[in-house]
């Protein structure tokens, strides 16, 4: 019998997927489920894929693989989606797809299976990512087929006697991991509603959080945080505990309307506490250490690498390019930044570097200051000689629209 590899999360969506293979594909189902921090219990997971029905279930922790491979790359680019999103399960998708592949040369699989639906990113993440792994193998979707309703889906589950942790009166469809957990669904999405706030599990509420703020230091070397408060602690093991330290002080609440790749826009809440530091902390550092010049340009390469993760692209050309700019451009982002937590806040307070391009003897406008102004003189008749050019020759006038009095 033909077999298929289902990235088995567990929740609803891939619970009923098992049956609904079986029925309607008559597929030999082998899940696999991936654990990249979070609360999953890899175990727990597997046991509920057979008692559900698969063949065979596999669970690894990729927790370190995740962290060193994919979230410390992104960190480093400052690749945030429209500038706020941290790309938590965008980043996870492709690693999530590669086990996948391995797993399916493993088991003789000819196929793979995922939960995502036909509204989402995911879907797009998994196949094109199999695609430029594995072209060979073939991608089926259940949710892109059925197109079950999530309240349909959890009367199936209960039909067939499939435990899933989710209720009627509580439908959110979550994904998390080590970098991040994202919330949908149910009255997430009425835009007239505040965000509900049993959505949240990771961050206490802005309103709730201590009155007193807190100060954290990191330091970073050649852009990867290798110190939190003067310890020096494993790149996993900050996140988790930057995360809770966060998570405190109700910092790493995102609520953004995005623009999703298949052409719509949603809803999406997000809690991404070490994210949301690391990348403050990594900025503030490079805006100390880079020139005008980088950090301008930075700023293209950090749209573009998070345009192509969320996207899906992950295993393209351009960002494995992409990344090799910044590894060379990071190499004197080096030094530390102290950060203020408060209520939902996060700012950095200092930030020091002995790459720091700023000099003070240059800045400042006190004693001991060795700013040349004479040359200045000389540099402003310089720059602006192209525009004495051009008004001399080209004189504007209130008809070419540079009038504000203009009907």
């Amino acid at each position: 019998m033909t077999r298929v590899v289902l990235a088995f999360s567990g929740g609803l969506d891939t619970s009923v997927a098992i049956r609904w293979l079986q029925e309607h594909y008559q597929l030999e189902v082998v899940t696999l489920t991936v654990g990249l921090g979070g609360d999953l219990d890899l175990e727990a997971s597997r046991q509920r894929a057979l008692s559900i029905g698969a063949v065979e279930a596999y669970a690894t922790d990729a927790t370190e693989e995740f962290g060193r491979d994919f979230i410390l790359p992104a960190l480093k680019a400052d690749a945030l989606y429209e500038g706020v999103y941290p790309l938590a399960t965008a980043l996870a998708r492709p690693l999530i797809a590669r086990l996948l592949v391995e797993t399916a040369r493993k088991t003789g699989a000819t196929l793979i299976a995922h939960g995502c639906t036909g509204k989402g990113n995911d879907q797009v993440r998994f196949d094109v990512a199999t695609a430029a792994l594995a072209p060979d193998l073939k991608v089926i979707a259940p949710i892109r087929e059925w197109r079950m309703s999530r309240e349909e889906e959890i009367e199936y589950a209960l039909r067939h006697g499939i435990p899933v942790p989710v209720t009627q009166a509580s439908p959110y469809s979550t994904d998390e991991n080590i970098w991040g957990r994202s919330m949908e669904c149910g009255v997430i999405e009425d835009q007239s509603r505040p965000p509900p706030e049993d959505a949240y599990t990771w961050t206490q509420s802005p309103l709730t959080a201590p009155d007193e703020p807190e100060e954290v230091i990191l330091e970073f070397e050649h852009g990867e945080p290798c110190r939190l408060n003067k310890r020096a602690l494993p790149f996993v093991t900050m996140v988790e505990e930057l995360n809770a330290l966060g998570g405190r002080h109700g910092v790493g609440r995102i609520d953004m309307i995005e623009n999703r790749l298949v052409g719509l826009k949603s809803r999406e809440l997000y809690e991404a506490p070490a994210a949301v530091i690391l990348h403050q902390a990594h900025r503030g550092l490079e805006a100390l250490t880079q020139t005008r010049d980088s950090a301008r340009f930075g700023e293209l390469v950090s749209q573009t690498y998070a345009d192509l993760t969320y996207n899906g692209l992950w295993y393209s050309a351009l960002r494995r390019d992409l990344a090799a700019y910044v590894q060379s451009e990071q190499r004197h982002v080096s030094g530390e930044v102290a950060l203020r937590l408060h209520k939902g806040s996060c700012v950095v307070v200092t930030r020091r570097s002995a790459f720091s391009l700023y000099d003070i003897h240059l800045a400042t406008y006190g004693g001991g200051d060795a700013y040349d102004y004479a040359a200045a003189e000389g540099f402003i008749t310089l720059w602006g000689l192209p525009l004495r050019t051009q008004s001399r020759v080209q004189p504007l006038t209130p008809d070419l629209g540079d009038s504000p009095e203009k009907p």
